[in-house]
């Protein structure tokens, strides 16, 4: 692996203890929000170190370069390229769709003071971002079925 992946883990190991020791010692609105990204640099810094020691190992050193190489042909292959852009393109079209959908919804809402939660927002948000990836994985499948 390269030295700017283990800068990377150690960066992100490092932001997550800073949030982590912010987010015991003052107690702000803030702690919630903190703890969490305490618990993704810690937990991504860990695994980004943990990967760069094991194919670091003389032993596993050729597995990891052939690894590369699979992965360098998976990432340039023409058609699965072609078919990756098509796939974002459509996942982005229907994405749109639901937040023009969603604009509208919220107007409405709004309007006969139904949400004067930000948490409801928020959590729809949080599961369009679930929803733009999963669509994103089922229109590559179908095009690459299809193609």
């Amino acid at each position: 692996m390269k030295r700017r992946k283990v800068i990377e883990g150690l960066v992100s190991l490092l932001v997550g203890i800073t949030c982590l020791i912010h987010a015991l010692l003052f107690k702000t609105k803030l702690t919630s929000l903190l703890s969490g990204f305490a618990g993704a640099g810690i937990s991504s810094g860990t695994v980004i170190l943990w990967k760069h020691y094991y194919w670091s190992k003389p032993e596993n050193r050729s597995k990891h370069k052939e690894k590369l190489e699979n992965e360098n042909i998976e990432l340039y292959d023409e058609r699965k390229t072609m078919l990756r852009d098509k796939s974002g393109r459509y996942a982005y079209i229907v994405g749109l769709i639901t937040l023009s959908i969603s604009i509208v919804i919220f107007s409405i809402l709004g309007s006969l003071e139904i949400t004067a939660d930000t948490r409801l927002i928020v959590l729809y948000l949080g599961g369009l971002l679930v929803f733009e990836y999963i669509i994103g994985i089922i229109i590559y499948k179908r095009l690459s079925k299809k193609y």
